[in-house]
């Protein structure tokens, strides 16, 4: 195999040119029935892969739906269609990538909302997947295409509002240029990993990310509320969560980013601070504003709900885990499971070193705790493989994995 010492260089070593508009300029956006026709057709009779994007409103609206998508294939051009004013219905799009294989950056970020619409892939090129694989320590599109095809994107718009009407020019022209390259940039990855021997690893990938389920949700996600380290007692916790579930469903009937409707910080404050009526609530800080003063009877019932629970329905200050403890507890309540830890990372180091891989690329730093953890009876270097296929390691990572954590797994403390 064909591995480079260091991170892949830029093939040209010449300054990046400037990329400030789309070759073709910005094309109208595709905003009804007939528009949408048009566009499905000349998509339908282009050729090659079809490069793909979107623009959600994040930090500003609760849902994560697709408020632009952005498509561009060899022949037809850049296409940015409007899926809110078409009311997600995009069957002629549907039909017109059925077959084709897709181009994304990320993926797993734009898939889940493109599903949505009822776009999914046939077959799919994840240009930021495969930039890790080929080894290099920066993967975000800008800094590939400057490195591979000598070109500085136009940037600044990505966390905008996309839900806003209607869409800025720049905004539209940021979006296009999202797509303009990513064919190309595309290709001189497939030659990379082609030329280190990875595009077969790279496809396997690609496949996983494209097949993948969507997440489970969390069992308890106000949990993961911004400084709740804070918060030590049970009643204490129990306040967040009902604050939380409270503006949880006020974010969702209004499709508002939660933390626009009351900062996490906000919901710490209340919680730790226990205000006994509606004046102590608003002389907390955020409280004090006028949308707030206008809710302040929401938040107090949130507070009192909590307060009037039994003790038995207090939440637990420990977190429950679906799995192993935090590693930085292993050492305490079970050395050995430290040791066989401790000896995986070492030797899947040395893996990804050898192969310039991340090393959370190379297996799931989840899957290789619960397997130090809870190690299978057959620690053989198949008993070790058929653990690892069983919670989803691809082909060739339990073929350059099983070996190594085999042999890790008879570590012994001390």
């Amino acid at each position: 195999m064909d591995v480079p010492s260091d991170e892949p260089t830029d093939p040209t070593g010449a300054e990046p040119v400037p990329l400030t508009e789309p070759a073709d300029g910005v094309p109208p956006v595709v905003a009804d029935a007939q528009a949408l026709r048009r566009a499905a057709d000349a998509l339908a009779g282009a050729s090659g892969p079809v490069a793909v994007d979107t623009e959600r409103a994040s930090g500003y609206r609760y849902s994560q739906r697709a408020y632009l998508v952005q498509l561009r294939r060899e022949g037809a051009g850049t296409v940015l269609v409007d899926p809110i004013a078409l009311g997600g219905r995009l069957d002629p799009l549907v039909e017109a990538l059925d077959g084709t294989e897709w181009v994304l950056h990320a993926a797993s970020q734009d898939l889940p909302c493109l599903a949505e619409l009822g776009l999914r892939p046939s077959a799919l090129f994840d240009t930021e997947l495969a930039g890790r694989l080929a080894g290099f320590e920066r993967v975000a599109l800008g800094t590939l295409v400057e490195r591979l095809l000598g070109y500085r994107l136009e940037k600044g718009h990505g966390a905008a509002d996309w839900s806003r009407r209607p869409l800025p020019a720049d905004w539209l022209n940021y979006a296009a240029l999202d797509v303009e390259l990513l064919v190309e940039l595309r290709d001189v990855l497939e030659q990379e990993l082609k030329r280190q021997g990875k595009l077969e690893w790279a496809l396997e990938e690609f496949e996983a990310a494209r097949t993948a389920p969507l997440p489970k949700p969390r069992s308890e996600p106000w949990r993961r509320t911004s400084g709740i380290h804070r918060v030590r007692s049970p009643r204490q916790l129990a306040a967040v969560r009902s604050l939380w579930e409270t503006r949880d469903a006020l974010a969702r009937e209004r499709d508002i980013a939660p933390g626009r409707v009351l900062p996490d910080s906000a919901l710490v404050e209340a919680a730790v601070r226990n205000p006994a009526d509606e004046a102590a609530l608003l002389a907390l800080p955020v409280f004090r504003g006028r949308a707030q003063r206008r809710m302040v009877a929401v938040w107090l019932g949130a507070l009192h709900r909590a307060a009037a629970l039994p003790r038995a329905e207090l939440p637990d200050p420990a977190q429950q885990h679906d799995g192993p403890p935090p590693a930085n507890r292993w050492a305490d309540k079970d050395p050995a499971a430290a040791a066989r830890l401790a000896a995986a990372r070492v030797a899947l180091t040395a893996v990804a070193d050898a192969n310039t891989l991340p090393v959370e690329n190379l297996l799931l730093p989840d899957l290789v705790r619960r397997t130090c953890w809870q190690p299978p009876a057959d620690t053989s270097v198949e008993g070790v493989a058929t653990v690892l296929r069983e919670g989803g390691a691809r082909d060739w990572q339990v073929e350059l994995t099983a070996e190594p954590l085999s042999k890790a797994l008879s570590a012994t403390p001390g």
